[in-house]
């Protein structure tokens, strides 16, 4: 099956006959969903159930359906409720502080907010009222002034669904932000489902999901990501899918024990979270032929770490780069093989464009000349799962998009081979050096640190950031790492907990060089971020 209509993907794979069972690390935060394990024709009908109450709230075909909540699967059934009826639904993060949200739904105009009265209360205390923001709100899970709360909207019957031209807007969501307000980007059927969901719905060799796999998605649920994998995922009915959304690993450990994955994607951030349950003798990841990360690098340690707690004899990790406004660039494969021997890796090696999808380049960043292999500059690409464009911000789209060519604000170097190598985003890149490159070799060398963030204040050395778990560190093993690396300032050590960090688990470089420095601008121009 390949993904199409995604207001009725849950009835087309349940009416296919689809034995996948899903299970839940605690309940989905949807009214009336309160069990922890659904087979498909349960999940379509709270879809529908879902699109009754979108419906009674007023939501119509074109509308814009705002979705602020407690990251979870759910994020992304309250999607296709919504383009069942024909709306249009915009994920938002609730890692998102007061001032980005309100300007994300200033740019949204939205006829409906879905959101809790936890959220909105934490945000009017921050001096915001997501509430006037959209003509109407519903919250999920109690009483709240200015907004309607769900159980009063429940129970009355969904529209007929609705379908509609697949150039179209579809979904909306937001990048990153780890430099400053996200921008929303709006994809179309074409984009994001067409191009991206049905590229993966082919059983690969090795890398393909099959039927009798375990899927564990431990991810951050409001980004397009996630919603290109529930198509997809759906699609190739894997016997078992997990959602993982307490990342500590005292509480994710007796979930992934109850369903080990053979399959699992997670956030780099995660995957560093999880590390600790690597070491021991009951593992839970024994299983797992098939590891996936995208949104960041994850460091060589951690790599190692996952890879050597699979049992099967052709594990690999599959690295995707890409952003949210094209999708997956490049590809990238290890195994425990390619990860032998300490400080020979590199993972800022993203490897090739996808084959016959993506095109890259690499430019000079003043004169927009293409380099030869070897020297490094901007990387653009060029790929029809490209989005239309920047909702709200249509100026900036433009300034990104040259001739066809997507502007991906990253600095990087290709080889005689087309691989490409990543050395920073531009915001944030010296001559001379890559911070990222730098932040491996330390966690490296370092395997007492949790994490190296080096930053770039301009006219100064780079300012290498060690998280640790109690925010202290050896100033002596420190001196003997970077003996033979490029300089660098005294390092400053930092508990995890004070690491300023996105909805999908990205250091907020300048938010954190800010804190340090009390300036948030970087080395570079910033000019395409």
């Amino acid at each position: 099956m390949r993904p199409d209509d995604m207001g009725t993907l849950f009835d087309e794979c349940a009416s296919r006959g689809g034995a996948t069972v899903v299970h839940l690390d605690r309940p989905f935060d949807l009214p009336g969903a309160g069990g922890i394990a659904y087979d498909l024709a349960q999940l379509a009908t709270l879809v529908e159930e879902t699109a009754g109450w979108l419906a009674a709230a007023g939501v119509r075909a074109r509308d814009r359906v705002a979705i602020v909540k407690d990251n979870h699967w759910d994020y992304d059934l309250l999607a296709c409720a919504a383009v069942r009826l024909g709306a249009v639904p915009a994920q938002l993060s609730a890692h998102l502080a007061a001032e980005p949200l309100a300007t994300l739904l200033a740019r949204l105009r939205p006829r409906l907010l879905v959101t809790t009265a936890a959220l909105l209360e934490r945000h009017r205390a921050d001096g915001a009222d997501p509430v006037q923001r959209a003509e109407r709100t519903v919250v999920l899970d109690a009483p709240a002034e200015g907004a309607t709360l769900v159980d009063e909207v429940r129970g009355a019957t969904a529209p007929a669904p609705r379908r509609r031209d697949p150039d179209a807007p579809l979904v909306i969501n937001h990048t990153s932000g780890t430099t400053g307000v996200p921008k929303l980007v709006a994809h179309t059927t074409r984009t994001i489902i067409h191009k991206l969901a049905r590229f993966e719905t082919f059983r690969y060799p090795r890398i393909g999901v099959r039927r009798e796999d375990t899927v564990v998605n431990a991810s951050s649920y409001a980004h397009g990501r996630t919603f290109c994998w529930t198509a997809s995922v759906l699609c190739l009915a894997p016997r078992e899918i997990a959602i993982l959304t307490r990342h500590a690993p005292e509480e994710a450990d007796l979930f992934l024990r109850d369903h080990p994955p053979t399959v699992l994607e997670a956030l780099p951030s995660v995957y560093n979270r999880l590390r600790p349950l690597t070491g021991r003798l009951d593992q839970p990841f024994r299983r797992v032929r098939l590891y996936v990360s995208t949104y960041d690098a994850v460091h060589p340690p951690t790599l190692r770490a996952f890879l050597g707690a699979s049992r099967e004899r052709g594990a690999v990790w599959m690295q995707g780069w890409g952003q949210t406004e094209t999708g997956p660039l490049t590809f990238r494969f290890h195994t425990r093989r390619s990860l032998r021997g300490a400080g020979e890796v590199d993972a800022r090696d993203l490897g090739r464009p996808v084959p016959f999808r993506t095109r890259l380049r690499v430019v000079d960043p003043d004169t927009f000349a293409p380099l030869p292999p070897g020297r490094a500059g901007l990387l653009l690409a060029r790929t029809g799962a490209r989005a239309p464009g920047y909702l709200g911000e249509e100026e900036r789209w433009r300034a990104k998009d040259r001739d066809g060519w997507w502007n991906t604000g990253d600095v990087g170097v290709r080889d005689r081979t087309g691989a490409v190598r990543l050395l920073d985003r531009e915001v944030d890149h010296a001559p001379g050096l890559s911070c990222l490159q730098l932040e491996d070799v330390l966690e490296d060398r370092l395997p007492w640190l949790s994490e190296c963030v080096v930053l770039t204040p301009p006219d100064s050395d780079p300012v290498p950031v060690l998280v640790t778990a109690d925010g202290t560190y050896d100033a002596t093993e420190f001196k003997r790492a970077v003996d033979d690396l490029p300089p660098l300032a005294e390092p400053v050590a930092r508990a995890e907990a004070s690491i300023p960090r996105t909805g999908t688990g990205k250091v907020r470089r300048h938010a954190l060089l800010e804190q340090l420095t009390g300036r948030p601008d970087a080395a570079g121009t910033g000019r395409w971020t």
